[in-house]
């Protein structure tokens, strides 16, 4: 039986910035997370992407974030379940609980923090009938070492911020990068976008816009990519590897059977304090849901900022919260 203050589901980045707020406050934080290490979505799909919107950091990479923020939070010595799913919560009589991993784990909390991301997820895969055939191979659905495509010629499908981003770093590593996206627009940042269109005209990228996979050719290791346009014309363009960046399909896996909120596969909060319809159960990150909501790392920081001055009247229900700057709170004293 594992005892603490604050039971945070998730040990991503946002779930790691809860555990520095949380010990700010002289809260003790427990975190769990099906994957068998620490990072979230950072460390398991883009551990060496580079990451431009995080405070303070023109550029670092999520694995080094990870890194900065373990550092970060260990004067305050949270523990963590890893590689294990939560798969029960149990109300107490007190108002508290108690959170059943699928190990047995039993963890005792006043205060549950779902700060899963996108909770269980999987790769949106695009409609080909041989994807088998390269995948493990030829064919990524994320980079997780990027010198393994060092002089080659690869391609990339997508029109997010994911497909962006890697389009610009990898063609500094790459002979040529292709980027695919079936429409004219692109959905990322202006600034990404505009960095890929100069990356175009300097022949450093191909852009092939509205134009969509419609085939994938080769014997057991990718020759070319059979691309389509709006006109049904049908484009070849060779490439050694393909990475397709469509995004992740959330499952909310057995959080969705415990009577929260769902709106769109999210869990709906309060924005004053990012709790959810029960008490004592907050829901901060990629997995919540408000009007106005922006799916950003440093968003996620600040409703962990939010949760825990909330949480605090659960810990500590006989205090008065007084919060001082960080400057000045003494967080080697916890």
């Amino acid at each position: 039986m594992i005892t603490t203050d604050i039971c945070i589901i998730g040990a991503g980045p946002v779930g790691l910035f809860a555990v520095f707020e949380a010990g700010l406050l002289k809260m003790r934080c427990h975190l769990v997370d099906v994957l068998p290490q620490v990072g979230g979505q950072l460390s398991e799909i883009y551990p060496k992407k580079p990451i431009y919107d995080i405070p303070g950091y023109p550029s670092i990479l999520a694995q080094d974030l990870i890194d900065q923020q373990m550092e970060q939070i260990a004067p305050f010595n949270p523990t963590f379940t890893l590689g294990e799913r939560v798969e029960a919560l149990d109300k107490q009589e007190d108002g508290s609980y108690q959170v059943k991993t699928s190990e047995g784990t039993i963890i005792e909390a006043k205060v549950v923090v779902i700060a899963g991301g996108l909770g269980c997820f999987e790769p949106r895969k695009p409609a080909l009938s041989n994807l088998a055939q390269f995948e493990g191979n030829s064919l990524h659905y994320m980079v997780l070492n990027p010198e393994k495509f060092k002089g080659k010629n690869i391609a990339i499908a997508g029109g997010g911020d994911s497909a962006l981003d890697w389009t610009i770093h990898l063609s500094k590593i790459a002979s040529k990068v292709s980027l695919i996206h079936r429409s004219n627009q692109f959905r990322g940042a202006p600034d990404s976008v505009e960095k890929v269109f100069e990356l175009a005209e300097s022949g450093k990228v191909n852009l092939y816009l509205s134009h969509q996979l419609v085939g994938l050719h080769g014997n057991g290791t990718l020759n070319h990519i059979e691309l389509q346009n709006k006109e049904k014309e049908q484009v070849l363009v060779h490439a050694e590897d393909l990475i397709t960046l469509y995004g992740l399909s959330p499952k909310l896996g057995p959080i969705a059977d415990w009577g929260l909120n769902i709106e769109n596969n999210a869990i709906a909060v309060d924005t004053f304090d990012y709790s959810t319809n029960i008490e004592r159960i907050y829901a901060i990150g990629d997995i919540n849901t408000y009007p106005g909501k922006l799916k950003l790392i440093l968003c996620g920081y600040h409703e962990a900022a939010l949760m825990a001055q909330s949480a605090y009247k659960y810990v500590y229900p006989d205090k008065k919260l007084s919060f001082k700057y960080t400057t000045v709170n003494g967080i080697h004293s916890f």
